[in-house]
């Protein structure tokens, strides 16, 4: 997570093993989460139209089938939390606790899609826990701003059972926004969006982008907050990351030793990329 001066930005990514790790994880313990929930919803499934197709209310499995299911994935999941430091060990079974309730949500809350916000979200906690060993205020906002994101689209996906949901008593925020939803989306997206950007300034990682025209600078300032400078074209590369950090302390986006992530931009058309992105720490200039 830490990369030496000029590093390309793929540095920033966990150990290529960690990556693998979190797909393995994510793809079986979902797996046995939507198990689980078929498993407690299998009674309300059969009278939903659209969810008496499902494996259990249709008879294509059992219940013994399903719960073997369950565990097999459960195991697999266990086996790839264990890599992972003491920290997240503790931190990844906690989650199982919302997991467990979040099935029967549906049965006494307007809200179980913030519930499942709780569930679907615990990886921004999780990923943090495993590269840094604690849990920070960026992986916090994460968490906060993925909930609400959680929300929004879970929200738009009840509302196609909103109909036999109300008949056979199963609630959702489909229910409870109705003909507000629209406006309930704007305010949760844009939360989240804003929760979003919080944690991303509170990681202190400033962007800088040079430009050698005043109205692009202006744009990338304006549209993605980026500290932008008017600057006159570099010659290569390395001339460009040199300035941006000289840029950055002499304007007081930060300080020697900070980080900053250095974007260029090639016109369209043009041979080779057409966009970089380059971390480099503030006092590390070559000349």
């Amino acid at each position: 997570a830490y990369p030496r001066p000029t590093d390309p930005l793929l540095t920033l990514l966990p150990a290529p093993w960690y990556l693998v790790l979190f797909f393995v994880g994510a793809v079986a313990m979902r797996g046995a989460g939507c198990t689980y929930n078929d498993l407690a919803d299998e009674d309300i499934d059969n009278q939903v139209e659209r969810t008496r197709s499902r494996p259990l209310p249709a008879g294509k499995v059992t219940r013994r089938q399903a719960w073997i299911f369950v565990i097999i994935q459960a195991l697999v999941g266990l086996a790839v939390l264990l890599q992972f430091n003491s920290f997240a060990i503790p931190l990844g079974i906690a989650s199982l606790v919302i997991v467990a309730v979040y099935p029967f949500m549906k049965r006494i809350t307007n809200w179980p899609q913030f519930v499942l916000g709780l569930a679907f979200s615990w990886g921004a906690l999780m990923g943090w826990a495993v590269e840094f060993g604690d849990i920070d205020d960026p992986a916090i906002m994460l968490y906060i701003g993925s909930i609400l994101w959680v929300i929004g689209y879970d929200t738009i996906y009840a509302h196609q059972d909103k109909e036999d949901d109300a008949i056979v008593g199963v609630r959702s925020t489909a229910r409870l926004f109705g003909d507000n939803t629209k406006m309930w989306l704007s305010g949760l997206y844009g939360g989240a969006l804003i929760c979003f950007a919080i944690a991303f300034a509170s990681a202190q990682v400033p962007i800088v982008a040079l430009s050698p025209i005043l109205s692009t600078a202006r744009r990338l300032s304006l549209l993605w907050g980026t500290h932008c400078v008017v600057s006159e074209d570099a010659t290569d590369l390395d001339d460009m990351v040199d300035r941006a950090c000289r840029i950055a302390l002499e304007e007081g986006f930060g300080k020697p030793g900070d980080r900053v992530i250095i974007t260029a931009g090639v016109p369209l058309r043009t041979p080779g990329s057409t966009n970089m992105l380059r971390i480099a720490y503030i006092g590390s200039e070559t000349h």
